[in-house]
């Protein structure tokens, strides 16, 4: 016991010792120096904080950008664009497809005379650009893709509510293309 009392006395005094050392460093200073070496390391504080804060508000977010494959699927509508009330289901069915699958989805709304020989020339456009599955909605545009399909074997139509089926053209109700669209979007990217 009395090796630990010792023991516990020398680390008191060591304890003081250090304890008198650094008061004295402390009171080597003026008043007035200590007053400044104090604002200076609060001001040194306060800069590394703020920009360090300002660094993290001003960082930018990483980029938001959709990574596709090389597999696009394109809507003929007609002059309404996606707007119509057929299409604009249609439109956002192509657009949740294209998120699990990753194809690009574009349209392209039938200008001028709403005709089926003026629908097939922007058909025509539509399959000649890479688009791998072109689906049709409205009479004018079902039209165009019956008299043009043959000519386009490696492009896959979808006739939405009418038209004939062909070797690259399917029928496809309006109640079930949503499921219909997924799968084509799917099968064109794999």
């Amino acid at each position: 016991m009395s090796d630990d009392h010792a023991q516990r006395r020398d680390h008191q005094r060591i304890d003081a010792s250090i304890q008198d050392v650094v008061l004295k460093i402390i009171d080597t200073y003026d008043p007035p120096v200590r007053q400044r070496v104090m604002w200076w390391a609060a001001g040194a504080a306060a800069l590394v904080t703020s920009a360090a804060l300002g660094t993290w508000l001003l960082w930018p977010d990483p980029p938001r950008q959709r990574d596709y494959v090389d597999a696009t699927a394109c809507l003929l509508t007609g002059s309404d664009g996606v707007t119509g009330a057929a299409t604009q289901p249609l439109w956002t069915a192509m657009q949740e497809a294209s998120l699990s699958s990753h194809a690009r989805v574009q349209y392209l709304a039938v200008a001028g005379p709403q005709t089926p020989a003026n629908a097939q020339a922007h058909l025509n456009s539509l399959a000649g650009s890479r688009c791998g599955v072109v689906v049709a909605v409205g009479k004018t545009q079902t039209d165009a893709v019956a008299a043009a399909a043959k000519s386009f074997p490696a492009v896959r139509f979808l006739a939405i509510d009418s038209g004939a089926e062909a070797s690259n053209v399917s029928v496809v109700a309006a109640g079930s293309f949503a499921e219909t669209i997924d799968r084509e979007l799917t099968d064109l990217v794999s």
